[in-house]
Protein backbone atom coordinates (compact mmCIF):
# COMPACT_ATOMS: atom_id res chain seq x y z
CA UNK A 1 0.00 0.00 0.00
CA UNK A 2 2.67 1.96 1.17
CA UNK A 3 4.82 1.62 -2.02
CA UNK A 4 1.35 2.37 -4.43
CA UNK A 5 0.63 5.72 -2.61
CA UNK A 6 4.63 6.63 -3.56
CA UNK A 7 4.02 5.81 -6.82
CA UNK A 8 0.82 7.90 -7.02
CA UNK A 9 2.60 10.89 -5.58
CA UNK A 10 5.25 10.91 -7.95
CA UNK A 11 2.92 10.61 -10.86
CA UNK A 12 0.79 13.52 -10.03
CA UNK A 13 4.02 15.29 -9.03
CA UNK A 14 5.63 15.10 -12.70
CA UNK A 15 1.95 15.53 -14.20
CA UNK A 16 1.97 19.09 -12.28
CA UNK A 17 5.20 20.04 -13.22
CA UNK A 18 5.20 19.22 -17.01
CA UNK A 19 1.74 20.95 -17.18
CA UNK A 20 3.31 24.25 -15.02
CA UNK A 21 6.32 23.74 -17.84
CA UNK A 22 3.46 23.79 -20.78
CA UNK A 23 1.63 26.64 -19.56
CA UNK A 24 5.31 28.99 -19.57
CA UNK A 25 6.54 27.37 -22.79
CA UNK A 26 3.68 26.92 -25.10
CA UNK A 27 4.87 27.84 -28.30
CA UNK A 28 3.34 30.65 -30.56
CA UNK A 29 3.80 29.26 -33.93
CA UNK A 30 5.74 32.28 -35.54
CA UNK A 31 4.16 34.67 -37.45
CA UNK A 32 1.23 34.60 -39.52
CA UNK A 33 1.81 33.43 -42.74
CA UNK A 34 0.73 36.17 -45.22
CA UNK A 35 2.23 34.77 -48.08
CA UNK A 36 -0.12 33.95 -51.01
CA UNK A 37 0.33 30.63 -53.88
CA UNK A 38 2.39 31.18 -56.57
CA UNK A 39 1.92 29.19 -59.30
CA UNK A 40 5.27 27.26 -60.64
CA UNK A 41 3.97 25.89 -63.88
CA UNK A 42 1.43 24.83 -66.23
CA UNK A 43 0.42 22.19 -68.53
CA UNK A 44 0.40 23.67 -71.04
CA UNK A 45 2.16 26.65 -70.43
CA UNK A 46 0.20 29.75 -69.95
CA UNK A 47 -0.31 31.74 -72.65
CA UNK A 48 0.27 28.70 -74.84
CA UNK A 49 -0.99 28.77 -78.67
CA UNK A 50 -2.55 26.52 -80.95
CA UNK A 51 -4.29 24.62 -77.83
CA UNK A 52 -6.60 21.49 -79.28
CA UNK A 53 -6.75 19.95 -75.46
CA UNK A 54 -9.09 18.94 -73.32
CA UNK A 55 -7.43 19.32 -70.13
CA UNK A 56 -4.78 21.35 -67.95
CA UNK A 57 -3.25 21.30 -65.28
CA UNK A 58 -1.63 24.67 -63.22
CA UNK A 59 0.75 23.79 -60.19
CA UNK A 60 1.36 25.88 -57.35
CA UNK A 61 4.34 26.19 -54.68
CA UNK A 62 2.05 25.06 -51.71
CA UNK A 63 -1.09 23.19 -50.71
CA UNK A 64 -3.88 25.67 -52.24
CA UNK A 65 -7.86 25.05 -52.33
CA UNK A 66 -10.57 26.98 -54.23
CA UNK A 67 -12.99 29.25 -52.40
CA UNK A 68 -16.16 30.46 -53.65
CA UNK A 69 -14.97 29.57 -57.18
CA UNK A 70 -18.65 29.41 -59.02
CA UNK A 71 -18.56 33.31 -58.42
CA UNK A 72 -15.02 33.81 -58.82
CA UNK A 73 -14.30 31.89 -61.75
CA UNK A 74 -14.61 34.20 -64.88
CA UNK A 75 -14.08 32.27 -68.10
CA UNK A 76 -13.55 34.80 -71.69
CA UNK A 77 -15.47 33.85 -74.15
CA UNK A 78 -17.65 32.72 -71.92
CA UNK A 79 -18.46 28.72 -72.43
CA UNK A 80 -22.22 27.12 -72.59
CA UNK A 81 -21.02 24.47 -70.74
CA UNK A 82 -18.85 25.01 -67.38
CA UNK A 83 -15.71 23.46 -67.50
CA UNK A 84 -14.95 20.30 -64.57
CA UNK A 85 -12.72 22.14 -62.01
CA UNK A 86 -10.60 20.31 -59.36
CA UNK A 87 -10.15 20.19 -56.29
CA UNK A 88 -13.32 20.93 -54.85
CA UNK A 89 -13.36 20.58 -50.85
CA UNK A 90 -10.33 19.14 -50.39
CA UNK A 91 -6.57 20.51 -51.25
CA UNK A 92 -4.01 19.68 -53.11
CA UNK A 93 -1.11 21.62 -54.96
CA UNK A 94 -2.28 21.92 -58.42
CA UNK A 95 -5.62 23.32 -60.01
CA UNK A 96 -7.04 20.35 -62.86
CA UNK A 97 -9.24 21.88 -65.39
CA UNK A 98 -11.12 19.61 -67.65
CA UNK A 99 -12.74 21.41 -70.76
CA UNK A 100 -16.63 19.93 -71.80
CA UNK A 101 -17.51 22.72 -74.36
CA UNK A 102 -16.21 22.72 -77.83
CA UNK A 103 -13.53 25.54 -78.45
CA UNK A 104 -13.77 28.56 -80.97
CA UNK A 105 -11.23 28.63 -83.66
CA UNK A 106 -8.69 30.94 -83.11
CA UNK A 107 -9.75 32.55 -80.43
CA UNK A 108 -7.70 33.81 -77.54
CA UNK A 109 -9.69 32.46 -74.12
CA UNK A 110 -8.55 33.73 -70.14
CA UNK A 111 -9.71 32.37 -67.29
CA UNK A 112 -9.71 34.73 -64.00
CA UNK A 113 -10.03 32.89 -61.13
CA UNK A 114 -10.27 36.36 -59.11
CA UNK A 115 -9.89 35.64 -55.56
CA UNK A 116 -10.79 32.18 -55.22
CA UNK A 117 -7.40 30.25 -55.07
CA UNK A 118 -6.26 30.38 -51.54
CA UNK A 119 -3.39 29.00 -49.67
CA UNK A 120 -4.49 25.88 -47.39
CA UNK A 121 -3.85 27.42 -43.90
CA UNK A 122 -4.52 30.85 -43.72
CA UNK A 123 -6.67 31.60 -46.86
CA UNK A 124 -4.38 34.03 -48.32
CA UNK A 125 -5.41 34.71 -52.40
CA UNK A 126 -3.58 34.21 -55.32
CA UNK A 127 -5.87 37.68 -56.21
CA UNK A 128 -6.58 37.55 -59.97
CA UNK A 129 -4.58 35.12 -61.30
CA UNK A 130 -5.41 34.30 -65.03
CA UNK A 131 -4.75 31.42 -67.15
CA UNK A 132 -4.74 32.35 -70.65
CA UNK A 133 -4.34 30.39 -74.13
CA UNK A 134 -5.38 30.73 -77.80
CA UNK A 135 -6.53 27.77 -80.15
CA UNK A 136 -5.09 30.42 -83.16
CA UNK A 137 -1.16 30.82 -84.21
CA UNK A 138 -1.39 34.04 -81.40
CA UNK A 139 -2.58 35.13 -77.97
CA UNK A 140 -4.42 38.53 -78.44
CA UNK A 141 -3.47 41.16 -76.03
CA UNK A 142 -5.18 44.10 -76.31
CA UNK A 143 -7.73 45.67 -73.46
CA UNK A 144 -10.34 47.40 -72.03
CA UNK A 145 -10.57 49.75 -68.69
CA UNK A 146 -13.30 51.54 -67.26
CA UNK A 147 -15.32 51.57 -63.85
CA UNK A 148 -19.21 50.51 -62.76
CA UNK A 149 -21.27 53.15 -61.14
CA UNK A 150 -25.19 53.11 -60.12
CA UNK A 151 -27.66 55.18 -62.23
CA UNK A 152 -29.37 56.66 -58.58
CA UNK A 153 -27.69 55.37 -55.66
CA UNK A 154 -24.07 56.24 -54.15
CA UNK A 155 -22.49 52.93 -54.29
CA UNK A 156 -22.47 50.36 -57.21
CA UNK A 157 -23.74 46.24 -57.05
CA UNK A 158 -20.72 44.09 -56.41
CA UNK A 159 -20.13 41.10 -59.22
CA UNK A 160 -21.11 43.02 -62.10
CA UNK A 161 -20.60 41.18 -65.21
CA UNK A 162 -18.84 43.16 -67.84
CA UNK A 163 -19.56 41.96 -71.73
CA UNK A 164 -18.32 42.70 -75.61
CA UNK A 165 -20.18 42.17 -78.16
CA UNK A 166 -18.36 41.69 -81.35
CA UNK A 167 -19.75 43.96 -84.08
CA UNK A 168 -20.35 41.56 -87.02
CA UNK A 169 -22.71 40.55 -89.77
CA UNK A 170 -25.16 38.92 -87.09
CA UNK A 171 -24.82 41.53 -84.28
CA UNK A 172 -28.41 43.77 -83.38
CA UNK A 173 -29.75 45.43 -80.35
CA UNK A 174 -31.47 42.60 -79.06
CA UNK A 175 -28.50 40.50 -79.04
CA UNK A 176 -27.58 40.59 -75.15
CA UNK A 177 -31.11 39.25 -74.79
CA UNK A 178 -30.62 35.40 -76.19
CA UNK A 179 -26.87 35.24 -77.01
CA UNK A 180 -23.36 34.59 -75.04
CA UNK A 181 -20.97 38.03 -75.63
CA UNK A 182 -17.51 37.80 -77.36
CA UNK A 183 -15.50 38.60 -74.26
CA UNK A 184 -16.46 39.19 -70.78
CA UNK A 185 -15.36 39.70 -67.24
CA UNK A 186 -16.41 40.39 -63.53
CA UNK A 187 -15.86 43.47 -60.50
CA UNK A 188 -16.46 40.57 -58.57
CA UNK A 189 -16.84 41.65 -54.50
CA UNK A 190 -13.72 43.82 -54.01
CA UNK A 191 -13.56 46.68 -56.34
CA UNK A 192 -15.96 48.76 -58.89
CA UNK A 193 -13.22 48.69 -61.67
CA UNK A 194 -12.71 46.36 -64.54
CA UNK A 195 -10.14 45.62 -67.00
CA UNK A 196 -11.43 42.64 -70.49
CA UNK A 197 -8.18 41.71 -71.33
CA UNK A 198 -6.50 39.54 -74.18
CA UNK A 199 -9.29 41.28 -76.91
CA UNK A 200 -8.50 41.22 -80.65
CA UNK A 201 -8.68 44.37 -82.88
CA UNK A 202 -12.44 45.70 -83.63
CA UNK A 203 -15.48 47.28 -83.56
CA UNK A 204 -17.71 46.81 -80.04
CA UNK A 205 -20.77 46.98 -77.99
CA UNK A 206 -20.09 47.60 -74.66
CA UNK A 207 -22.61 46.40 -71.66
CA UNK A 208 -22.66 46.03 -68.01
CA UNK A 209 -25.18 43.33 -66.48
CA UNK A 210 -25.31 42.60 -62.56
CA UNK A 211 -26.66 39.50 -63.85
CA UNK A 212 -29.05 38.29 -61.33
CA UNK A 213 -30.09 35.64 -63.55
CA UNK A 214 -27.08 33.75 -63.84
CA UNK A 215 -27.05 33.33 -67.79
CA UNK A 216 -24.74 35.78 -69.26
CA UNK A 217 -27.53 37.51 -71.01
CA UNK A 218 -29.99 39.94 -70.43
CA UNK A 219 -33.57 39.57 -68.18
CA UNK A 220 -35.13 43.39 -67.81
CA UNK A 221 -37.09 41.71 -65.27
CA UNK A 222 -34.15 41.02 -62.71
CA UNK A 223 -31.14 42.65 -63.91
CA UNK A 224 -29.26 45.66 -63.96
CA UNK A 225 -28.14 47.11 -67.24
CA UNK A 226 -25.66 49.35 -68.68
CA UNK A 227 -24.71 50.42 -72.06
CA UNK A 228 -22.26 52.83 -74.19
CA UNK A 229 -24.59 54.64 -76.18
CA UNK A 230 -21.79 54.33 -79.16
CA UNK A 231 -19.81 51.29 -80.67
CA UNK A 232 -16.00 51.35 -79.26
CA UNK A 233 -13.23 50.55 -81.53
CA UNK A 234 -10.32 48.50 -80.09
CA UNK A 235 -7.54 49.14 -79.70
CA UNK A 236 -8.52 52.25 -76.93
CA UNK A 237 -7.04 54.04 -74.18
CA UNK A 238 -10.56 55.42 -73.33
CA UNK A 239 -11.67 54.44 -69.49
CA UNK A 240 -15.42 53.87 -69.95
CA UNK A 241 -17.89 54.48 -67.36
CA UNK A 242 -20.96 52.24 -67.53
CA UNK A 243 -23.76 53.62 -65.39
CA UNK A 244 -26.37 50.46 -64.05
CA UNK A 245 -29.83 51.01 -64.05
CA UNK A 246 -33.07 48.84 -63.62
CA UNK A 247 -35.02 49.16 -66.76
CA UNK A 248 -39.30 50.15 -66.57
CA UNK A 249 -39.44 48.06 -69.72
CA UNK A 250 -40.59 44.94 -68.15
CA UNK A 251 -43.94 44.30 -67.41
CA UNK A 252 -46.27 41.93 -67.21
CA UNK A 253 -49.93 41.51 -65.27
CA UNK A 254 -51.29 38.69 -63.20
CA UNK A 255 -54.42 37.53 -62.82
CA UNK A 256 -56.87 39.33 -60.88
CA UNK A 257 -58.41 38.44 -57.18
CA UNK A 258 -61.37 39.26 -56.14
CA UNK A 259 -60.14 39.94 -52.60
CA UNK A 260 -63.64 41.63 -51.22
CA UNK A 261 -67.36 41.93 -52.16
CA UNK A 262 -66.36 45.60 -53.40
CA UNK A 263 -62.12 45.04 -54.40
CA UNK A 264 -60.65 43.46 -56.90
CA UNK A 265 -56.76 42.99 -57.02
CA UNK A 266 -54.95 43.78 -59.87
CA UNK A 267 -51.54 42.11 -59.80
CA UNK A 268 -48.45 43.19 -62.23
CA UNK A 269 -44.84 42.77 -62.71
CA UNK A 270 -42.85 45.47 -63.97
CA UNK A 271 -43.58 49.09 -64.69
CA UNK A 272 -47.06 49.89 -63.78
CA UNK A 273 -47.42 53.10 -63.77
CA UNK A 274 -49.60 53.85 -67.30
CA UNK A 275 -52.01 50.71 -66.37
CA UNK A 276 -55.53 51.38 -67.55
CA UNK A 277 -58.47 48.44 -66.09
CA UNK A 278 -62.04 49.12 -68.37
CA UNK A 279 -64.52 46.94 -67.73
CA UNK A 280 -65.88 45.41 -71.12
CA UNK A 281 -68.60 43.35 -69.41
CA UNK A 282 -71.27 44.20 -68.50
CA UNK A 283 -71.72 47.58 -69.48
CA UNK A 284 -71.66 50.00 -66.67
CA UNK A 285 -74.96 51.20 -65.61
CA UNK A 286 -74.70 54.76 -64.56
CA UNK A 287 -74.72 54.83 -60.82
CA UNK A 288 -71.57 52.49 -61.60
CA UNK A 289 -68.73 53.57 -59.49
CA UNK A 290 -65.31 53.09 -59.29
CA UNK A 291 -61.79 53.71 -57.36
CA UNK A 292 -58.27 52.68 -57.90
CA UNK A 293 -55.49 53.13 -55.61
CA UNK A 294 -51.95 51.41 -55.81
CA UNK A 295 -50.43 49.52 -53.09
CA UNK A 296 -47.63 51.22 -51.17
CA UNK A 297 -45.85 47.91 -50.33
CA UNK A 298 -46.49 45.78 -53.49
CA UNK A 299 -46.77 46.11 -57.18
CA UNK A 300 -50.75 45.53 -56.89
CA UNK A 301 -53.71 48.00 -57.53
CA UNK A 302 -57.10 47.73 -55.41
CA UNK A 303 -59.99 47.90 -57.80
CA UNK A 304 -62.91 49.10 -55.77
CA UNK A 305 -66.71 48.91 -56.94
CA UNK A 306 -70.05 49.30 -56.33
CA UNK A 307 -73.21 49.20 -58.26
CA UNK A 308 -72.93 46.54 -60.25
CA UNK A 309 -74.79 42.99 -60.22
CA UNK A 310 -73.54 39.87 -62.61
CA UNK A 311 -72.28 36.80 -61.78
CA UNK A 312 -69.01 37.67 -63.79
CA UNK A 313 -66.81 40.65 -64.67
CA UNK A 314 -65.16 40.83 -67.99
CA UNK A 315 -62.08 43.29 -67.85
CA UNK A 316 -59.31 44.82 -70.31
CA UNK A 317 -56.15 45.68 -69.11
CA UNK A 318 -53.81 48.01 -70.90
CA UNK A 319 -50.64 49.48 -70.69
CA UNK A 320 -49.91 52.00 -73.45
CA UNK A 321 -46.03 52.10 -72.77
CA UNK A 322 -44.71 48.69 -73.58
CA UNK A 323 -48.03 48.10 -75.82
CA UNK A 324 -49.52 45.07 -73.73
CA UNK A 325 -53.21 44.32 -73.84
CA UNK A 326 -55.19 41.19 -71.78
CA UNK A 327 -58.60 40.41 -71.02
CA UNK A 328 -59.84 38.63 -67.97
CA UNK A 329 -63.07 37.35 -66.29
CA UNK A 330 -63.54 37.63 -62.57
CA UNK A 331 -65.88 35.63 -60.76
CA UNK A 332 -68.23 37.51 -58.32
CA UNK A 333 -68.30 35.32 -55.42
CA UNK A 334 -70.27 35.35 -51.67
CA UNK A 335 -67.38 37.76 -49.91
CA UNK A 336 -68.13 41.00 -47.15
CA UNK A 337 -67.13 44.33 -48.02
CA UNK A 338 -64.64 45.82 -47.16
CA UNK A 339 -65.32 48.18 -44.27
CA UNK A 340 -64.05 51.67 -43.54
CA UNK A 341 -61.12 51.80 -40.70
CA UNK A 342 -58.92 54.80 -39.88
CA UNK A 343 -55.42 55.29 -38.64
CA UNK A 344 -52.92 57.84 -38.70
CA UNK A 345 -50.50 57.71 -42.22
CA UNK A 346 -47.41 58.41 -39.86
CA UNK A 347 -45.28 57.55 -36.61
CA UNK A 348 -43.65 59.18 -33.90
CA UNK A 349 -43.34 62.91 -33.17
CA UNK A 350 -45.24 65.55 -35.38
CA UNK A 351 -43.47 66.81 -38.32
CA UNK A 352 -42.88 70.94 -38.73
CA UNK A 353 -42.97 70.27 -42.47
CA UNK A 354 -45.61 67.49 -43.55
CA UNK A 355 -48.95 67.94 -42.56
CA UNK A 356 -50.47 64.93 -40.02
CA UNK A 357 -52.45 62.62 -42.53
CA UNK A 358 -55.14 59.60 -41.50
CA UNK A 359 -55.21 56.58 -43.77
CA UNK A 360 -58.58 54.75 -44.53
CA UNK A 361 -59.00 51.40 -45.79
CA UNK A 362 -61.58 52.20 -47.79
CA UNK A 363 -61.87 55.52 -50.78
CA UNK A 364 -62.47 58.25 -48.91
CA UNK A 365 -64.47 60.77 -50.60
CA UNK A 366 -65.95 63.32 -48.11
CA UNK A 367 -64.79 65.08 -44.70
CA UNK A 368 -66.89 67.28 -42.63
CA UNK A 369 -64.67 69.66 -40.83
CA UNK A 370 -67.31 70.47 -38.33
CA UNK A 371 -67.48 66.70 -37.05
CA UNK A 372 -63.18 67.31 -36.54
CA UNK A 373 -61.50 69.06 -33.53
CA UNK A 374 -57.84 69.80 -32.79
CA UNK A 375 -57.00 70.89 -29.07
CA UNK A 376 -53.45 72.10 -28.30
CA UNK A 377 -52.43 71.29 -24.52
CA UNK A 378 -54.36 73.96 -22.89
CA UNK A 379 -57.29 72.54 -24.73
CA UNK A 380 -57.60 75.62 -26.59
CA UNK A 381 -59.28 74.53 -30.79
CA UNK A 382 -56.97 75.12 -33.32
CA UNK A 383 -58.06 76.11 -36.71
CA UNK A 384 -57.14 73.89 -39.58
CA UNK A 385 -58.09 73.04 -43.27
CA UNK A 386 -58.67 69.36 -44.04
CA UNK A 387 -57.44 68.26 -47.67
CA UNK A 388 -58.24 65.24 -49.06
CA UNK A 389 -55.56 63.33 -51.41
CA UNK A 390 -57.19 61.18 -53.84
CA UNK A 391 -53.97 59.36 -55.23
CA UNK A 392 -52.81 58.56 -51.55
CA UNK A 393 -56.49 58.13 -50.34
CA UNK A 394 -55.40 60.39 -47.25
CA UNK A 395 -56.76 62.81 -45.47
CA UNK A 396 -54.56 65.74 -44.53
CA UNK A 397 -55.07 68.24 -41.83
CA UNK A 398 -53.14 71.04 -42.26
CA UNK A 399 -52.34 73.84 -39.26
CA UNK A 400 -49.83 75.82 -37.73
CA UNK A 401 -47.54 73.30 -35.85
CA UNK A 402 -45.74 74.24 -33.05
CA UNK A 403 -43.02 73.69 -31.06
CA UNK A 404 -43.10 71.90 -27.80
CA UNK A 405 -46.54 71.15 -27.93
CA UNK A 406 -49.17 68.51 -27.41
CA UNK A 407 -52.04 67.92 -29.29
CA UNK A 408 -55.62 65.83 -29.55
CA UNK A 409 -57.32 65.13 -32.71
CA UNK A 410 -60.81 64.00 -32.32
CA UNK A 411 -63.00 62.51 -35.65
CA UNK A 412 -66.70 62.20 -33.96
CA UNK A 413 -68.93 59.59 -36.05
CA UNK A 414 -69.61 60.82 -40.07
CA UNK A 415 -66.33 63.29 -40.03
CA UNK A 416 -65.45 60.94 -43.04
CA UNK A 417 -67.52 59.28 -45.95
CA UNK A 418 -66.15 56.54 -47.79
CA UNK A 419 -67.01 55.52 -51.22
CA UNK A 420 -69.75 53.07 -50.22
CA UNK A 421 -71.37 55.73 -47.86
CA UNK A 422 -70.00 53.97 -44.84
CA UNK A 423 -68.92 56.71 -41.94
CA UNK A 424 -66.22 56.37 -39.09
CA UNK A 425 -66.62 55.81 -35.39
CA UNK A 426 -64.82 58.05 -33.04
CA UNK A 427 -61.58 58.04 -33.15
CA UNK A 428 -58.57 60.39 -31.28
CA UNK A 429 -54.76 60.60 -32.04
CA UNK A 430 -52.70 62.24 -29.29
CA UNK A 431 -49.56 63.85 -30.79
CA UNK A 432 -46.71 66.04 -29.98
CA UNK A 433 -44.11 67.98 -31.31
CA UNK A 434 -40.34 68.64 -30.10
CA UNK A 435 -38.14 71.44 -30.01
CA UNK A 436 -36.46 73.23 -32.64
CA UNK A 437 -33.40 72.63 -30.88
CA UNK A 438 -33.89 68.47 -31.52
CA UNK A 439 -33.33 69.44 -34.71
CA UNK A 440 -30.60 70.34 -37.41
CA UNK A 441 -30.56 72.41 -40.39
CA UNK A 442 -28.34 72.10 -43.45
CA UNK A 443 -27.87 74.81 -45.96
CA UNK A 444 -26.39 73.93 -49.34
CA UNK A 445 -24.69 76.03 -52.04
CA UNK A 446 -24.45 74.53 -55.86
CA UNK A 447 -21.72 77.08 -57.47
CA UNK A 448 -21.53 75.37 -60.76
CA UNK A 449 -25.31 74.58 -61.45
CA UNK A 450 -26.04 76.14 -64.81
CA UNK A 451 -29.26 74.10 -65.80
CA UNK A 452 -32.73 73.46 -64.29
CA UNK A 453 -34.64 71.98 -62.86
CA UNK A 454 -32.56 70.12 -60.14
CA UNK A 455 -34.19 67.82 -57.61
CA UNK A 456 -32.27 68.16 -54.07
CA UNK A 457 -32.46 64.74 -52.25
CA UNK A 458 -31.22 63.66 -48.86
CA UNK A 459 -31.32 60.26 -48.14
CA UNK A 460 -30.10 57.50 -45.49
CA UNK A 461 -27.09 55.58 -46.47
CA UNK A 462 -29.30 53.34 -47.95
CA UNK A 463 -31.02 55.37 -50.48
CA UNK A 464 -34.64 56.26 -48.90
CA UNK A 465 -35.09 59.48 -49.91
CA UNK A 466 -35.79 61.60 -46.54
CA UNK A 467 -36.75 65.01 -47.45
CA UNK A 468 -36.10 66.97 -50.89
CA UNK A 469 -36.29 70.15 -52.74
CA UNK A 470 -37.21 70.99 -56.10
CA UNK A 471 -35.20 73.85 -57.61
CA UNK A 472 -36.26 75.83 -60.50
CA UNK A 473 -34.00 78.54 -60.98
CA UNK A 474 -30.54 79.03 -59.00
CA UNK A 475 -30.37 80.81 -55.83
CA UNK A 476 -28.04 82.14 -53.24
CA UNK A 477 -28.67 78.71 -51.06
CA UNK A 478 -30.92 75.99 -50.74
CA UNK A 479 -32.04 75.14 -46.96
CA UNK A 480 -33.33 71.75 -45.20
CA UNK A 481 -34.79 72.45 -42.10
CA UNK A 482 -35.62 70.78 -38.76
CA UNK A 483 -33.97 67.31 -39.87
CA UNK A 484 -33.76 64.40 -37.19
CA UNK A 485 -30.14 64.27 -36.28
CA UNK A 486 -28.07 61.28 -38.20
CA UNK A 487 -26.19 60.65 -41.10
CA UNK A 488 -27.21 61.81 -44.55
CA UNK A 489 -26.32 61.18 -48.26
CA UNK A 490 -26.85 64.25 -50.95
CA UNK A 491 -27.62 63.89 -54.33
CA UNK A 492 -29.05 66.01 -57.21
CA UNK A 493 -31.30 64.97 -59.77
CA UNK A 494 -31.12 66.63 -63.33
CA UNK A 495 -34.72 66.54 -64.24
CA UNK A 496 -34.49 66.73 -68.03
CA UNK A 497 -38.20 65.95 -68.76
CA UNK A 498 -39.30 68.15 -65.70
CA UNK A 499 -41.64 65.53 -64.42
CA UNK A 500 -40.08 66.00 -61.26
CA UNK A 501 -38.86 62.55 -60.49
CA UNK A 502 -36.20 60.82 -61.28
CA UNK A 503 -36.17 58.34 -64.90
CA UNK A 504 -34.58 55.51 -65.90
CA UNK A 505 -32.86 54.57 -68.92
CA UNK A 506 -34.30 51.73 -71.59
CA UNK A 507 -31.32 49.85 -73.53
CA UNK A 508 -33.81 49.61 -76.69
CA UNK A 509 -34.81 53.06 -76.77
CA UNK A 510 -30.84 53.63 -76.52
CA UNK A 511 -31.75 55.42 -73.49
CA UNK A 512 -29.50 56.53 -70.62
CA UNK A 513 -31.13 56.85 -67.70
CA UNK A 514 -30.95 60.80 -66.37
CA UNK A 515 -28.03 62.52 -64.49
CA UNK A 516 -27.34 62.33 -61.04
CA UNK A 517 -24.51 63.73 -58.75
CA UNK A 518 -23.40 62.31 -55.32
CA UNK A 519 -21.56 64.38 -52.75
CA UNK A 520 -19.12 62.26 -52.02
CA UNK A 521 -19.34 63.40 -47.77
CA UNK A 522 -21.51 61.18 -45.48
CA UNK A 523 -23.21 64.30 -43.79
CA UNK A 524 -23.58 63.97 -40.09
CA UNK A 525 -26.42 66.37 -38.77
CA UNK A 526 -26.32 66.74 -35.18
CA UNK A 527 -29.12 68.26 -32.73
CA UNK A 528 -29.03 72.52 -32.30
CA UNK A 529 -26.28 72.24 -35.17
CA UNK A 530 -26.36 74.17 -38.72
CA UNK A 531 -24.07 72.80 -41.13
CA UNK A 532 -23.29 74.70 -44.77
CA UNK A 533 -22.41 72.85 -47.45
CA UNK A 534 -21.21 73.55 -50.53
CA UNK A 535 -21.79 70.60 -53.54
CA UNK A 536 -19.85 70.78 -56.99
CA UNK A 537 -22.13 68.92 -59.51
CA UNK A 538 -19.73 66.19 -61.02
CA UNK A 539 -20.73 62.96 -62.70
CA UNK A 540 -19.04 59.96 -60.60
CA UNK A 541 -14.93 59.79 -61.13
CA UNK A 542 -12.86 56.29 -61.04
CA UNK A 543 -13.34 54.98 -57.85
CA UNK A 544 -11.40 56.53 -54.54
CA UNK A 545 -10.99 56.19 -51.18
CA UNK A 546 -14.11 57.02 -48.93
CA UNK A 547 -14.20 60.59 -47.78
CA UNK A 548 -14.50 60.75 -43.97
CA UNK A 549 -17.75 61.87 -42.51
CA UNK A 550 -17.85 65.97 -42.14
CA UNK A 551 -19.57 66.89 -38.80
CA UNK A 552 -21.94 70.08 -38.52
CA UNK A 553 -21.20 73.58 -37.01
CA UNK A 554 -23.09 74.57 -33.53
CA UNK A 555 -25.38 77.50 -34.09
CA UNK A 556 -25.18 77.85 -30.30
CA UNK A 557 -29.13 76.81 -29.70
CA UNK A 558 -32.01 79.37 -29.87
Amino acid sequence: MREKAINTGLFLFLFLTLLNCAKRGTPTGGEKDITPPKMISAEPDTSSINFKGKRIRIYFDEYIKLKDIQKQLIISPPMKTTPQIMPQGTAGKYVDIKIVDTLKENTTYVFNFGQSIVDNNEENPYSFFKYVFSTGDYVDSLTVNGYVTDAIQKKPDDFVSVLLYEIDSTYNDSIVYKKLPTYITNTLDSTSTFQISNIKAGKYMLIGLKDNSGTNTYAPKTDKIAFISDFIEVPTDSVYRLNLFQSNSYYRSARPVLAAKNRIIFGYEGNGDSINIDMLYPTPPPDYKYRILKDKEKDTLHYWFTGVEADSLIFQITNPPVMVRDTFTVKIKELYNDTLALSAAQKGDLSFKKPFAISSTTPITAVTKERITILNKDSVPVDFNPEIDEKENLLHLKWEVLPNENYLVTLLPEAIEDMFGEHNDTVSYALRTKSFADYGNLRITLPNADSFPLIIQLTTEKGEVKDEIYATEAREYYEFDNLNPGKYLLRVIFDENKNRKWDTGNYLDHLQPERVSHLPDVLNIKANWDMEQEFILLDPAPPVPEVPEKDSIPTGGE
